[in-house]
């Protein structure tokens, strides 16, 4: 049941449930995402700020729900099992026709409270990777591995373990497009974001 709650916290859209507010569904604007970068491209920072709070909170209220009903039994990976509930929710809202965004807030957010340690090392990852490259698609699935590869290199339990290699699985899955259109040389850059390139074209 707790898994259920999980499921349908995390279809609870932040760009489409603020997006009714404004009127307008990003679904149908842009690269037709649901998620934070989609939000920011086309309704700008302050409601990208927005869908990014609501969907990092699900995930970080799923992952303190499976924590705070766990039993003895259940402990070690009912918190995680309720994080990636949520973010299945995400990508897969009931609210919405199961169309929703990629997962990555959500994943941060549980990550939050999961495993604290280790949401640095995903932000400067994907930090790393945008002002280097300025693709936010790659910066993501790159970020999901250094997840999974963290908790290998740190020797994690196994649910903590199940839950790093998913959810870099699924950011790889859910980001298909943008790898596809990186090898093909047509994905979008986020050209404010390269900042090394722009103070070299400078010099």
């Amino acid at each position: 049941m707790l898994l259920i709650a999980a499921y349908l916290l995390g279809s609870l859209s932040g760009s489409l449930l603020l997006g009714k507010l404004r009127g307008v569904d990003i679904r149908t604007q842009g690269s037709g995402n649901a998620g934070g970068t989609n939000a920011f491209r086309t309704q700008g920072p302050k409601f990208a700020l927005g869908v990014v709070v609501v969907d990092i909170g699900k995930g970080a209220l799923a992952a303190w729900l499976g924590l705070r009903f766990a039993d003895a039994a259940s402990a070690a990976w009912l918190g995680y099992a309720t994080a990636f509930a949520a973010v299945v929710g995400h990508v897969w809202p009931l609210w919405h026709g199961f169309r929703g965004g990629k997962g990555a807030a959500t994943v941060i957010g549980a990550t939050l409270v999961l495993w604290p340690a280790a949401t640095p090392v995903l932000l400067a990852v994907w930090l790393c990777v945008l002002i280097l490259t300025g693709y936010v698609g790659l910066g993501t699935v790159l970020a999901g591995l250094a997840l999974a590869t963290l908790a290998i290199a740190t020797g994690a339990d196994a649910p903590r373990l199940a839950f790093a290699l998913a959810a870099a699985l699924l950011l790889a899955w859910t980001h298909r497009g943008n790898l596809a259109r990186l090898r093909a040389g047509t994905e979008s850059r986020f050209e404010k974001a390269r900042l090394l390139h722009r103070l070299a074209r400078r010099a």
